[in-house]
């Protein structure tokens, strides 16, 4: 009797821990004429297809919104939060998904402030009382992932985080365009993903 309480106490826990682990931060459904902001750099712009198939005019499409490429190639994080609050007065969007990092990485600049960056325009956003989506982008060197400054920014603010599409894609030689950015269907791919993770987070 008392092996049996407890095989199914440990059970329990298990589904409890599994269901934790799947949990994605949820959002406010987005309203029907609802303005994305994609802001990033060369990943968001589309850098390695043509500017109808970058990931955000698939996304556009594949969610039938207005969704804004902000992405700016060659950027520093430094840079994209002093660009930030034009765009955001500019467009009002109820989402921002957030895609940047990768020149800081590239160029080996100071993670500590790659994160620091990537907060502020985290709280930039929230002030204007618009909803985040965070990209966790790959770092270079022998294995292709992301820091864990994304997933602790993720966990931090409570943010939905697609934290390992980009690498997953950027493994795979017929979805780049050369070594750091995607092509069409590299682009469409991330795009199908953002939309797997807005329907998770009840966006949609």
């Amino acid at each position: 009797m008392m092996r049996s309480i407890a095989i199914s106490l440990l059970w329990l826990m298990c589904l409890l821990w599994l269901s934790a682990c799947d949990k994605t931060p949820q959002l406010m459904p987005l309203s029907q004429n609802a303005t994305i902001l994609a802001f990033g750099d060369s990943l968001t712009y589309g850098t390695g297809a043509a500017p109808a198939d970058s990931y955000p005019a698939q996304l556009a499409q594949q969610l039938n919104k207005n969704v804004i490429n902000a992405g700016l190639p060659g950027e520093l994080s430094s840079a994209g939060l002093k660009r930030l609050p034009q765009l955001l007065e500019q467009h009002q969007p109820e989402l921002v998904i957030l895609c940047h990092g990768g020149n800081d990485l590239l160029r080996r600049q100071s993670q500590e402030a790659l994160r620091d960056n990537l907060g502020r325009m985290i709280e930039l956003m929230r002030q204007q009382g618009t909803q985040v989506v965070l990209v966790a982008v790959p770092a270079p060197g022998l294995l292709i992932e992301p820091p864990q400054l994304y997933t602790a920014l993720a966990a931090e603010y409570g943010l939905p985080c697609q934290a390992d599409i980009l690498a997953a894609l950027l493994t795979r030689p017929e979805l780049k365009s050369d070594l750091v950015h995607l092509n069409a269907a590299g682009y469409a791919q991330l795009a199908e993903a953002l939309v797997t993770l807005l329907q998770k987070a009840k966006a949609l």
